[in-house]
């Protein structure tokens, strides 16, 4: 139970912070062996999937009066309103990820789940990136402001999370601050990005999964999820908060330590 505890508490600070929760739960679980004594093989990419749901609804209650308002104002005045177009503009934005995931999803999991060395890299890489861009770009840009150009950009960014150790929110977060978003509105937008990807992640797996193995390890998947829900909530507001006033050098650092001590733990 403590380790089911502490993977979802991992999944729900890693899923909104810049610094991937999937190479987070691989870590921990393959390397640090927390969790590998009662989440079998066969159930640990299903068990992943389901902290992802519970980080999914922790996005759609924080936000759920953003997403009905641009639902209501998307539908009834389409792309002539500001808040209506930002729903299509999720849409939009979540078609690369959706489609390089259906067609890759096999690679993904059964080869790079388990390249260590470029998880590490990965967390490295994008936590300069990240910094770097964010000292450079401009802040002059709201969500609101946003162009369907801009949405499209980001939403192919997202391909690159598909590899662990980037980072959804990273990835996302830093090219929208390539776009010149403001590092509160590249966060919130990366959130509600994350939504549908992550639902649609979700019931994918759960189609192809054995419903026994989740039947017979319930209490497992309830306990993940409910944590990682609570946990993701509070993690969200923190950092919308803390990007108010501080940038990413925090999270550089912690990406390019963590990289170096799995690279340092795979050479020796």
């Amino acid at each position: 139970m403590i380790s089911i505890i502490i993977l979802a508490i991992i999944q729900g600070i890693a899923e909104f912070l810049p610094i991937s929760s999937s190479a987070h739960l691989i870590i921990f679980r393959d390397l640090f062996f927390i969790g590998n004594d009662v989440i079998s093989s066969d159930l640990e990419l299903t068990f992943d999937i389901a902290l992802h749901f519970g980080t999914a609804l922790a996005i759609l209650v924080y936000f759920f009066k953003d997403f009905l308002n641009m639902a209501i104002k998307g539908f009834t005045k389409g792309i002539k309103d500001k808040d209506g177009k930002i729903m299509w503009y999720i849409i939009a934005a979540t078609i690369p990820a959706a489609v390089v995931g259906l067609l890759f999803e096999d690679i993904i999991d059964e080869v790079l789940r388990t390249k260590y060395w470029l998880i590490a890299l990965a967390l490295i890489v994008m936590g300069i990136i990240i910094y770097v861009v964010d000292k450079k770009m401009p802040r002059n840009k709201e969500v609101k402001d946003m162009t369907l150009k801009d949405a499209i950009i980001i939403g192919c960014s997202q391909v690159f999370a598909l590899i662990p150790g980037f980072s959804r929110s990273g990835t996302t977060i830093a090219t929208g601050r390539l776009l010149n978003l403001e590092r509160e509105d590249a966060a919130k937008f990366s959130f509600y990005l994350s939504a549908p990807v992550v639902l649609g992640a979700v019931i994918l797996q759960f189609i192809k999964v054995d419903l026994t193995l989740i039947l017979n390890n319930i209490w497992m998947f309830i306990l993940g999820i409910s944590i990682s829900f609570i946990v993701g909530i509070l993690c969200i507001k923190f950092l919308l908060k803390y990007l108010k006033t501080n940038d990413f050098k925090l999270f550089m650092w912690y990406r390019l330590i963590l990289g170096i001590v799995v690279l340092v733990y795979l050479i020796i």
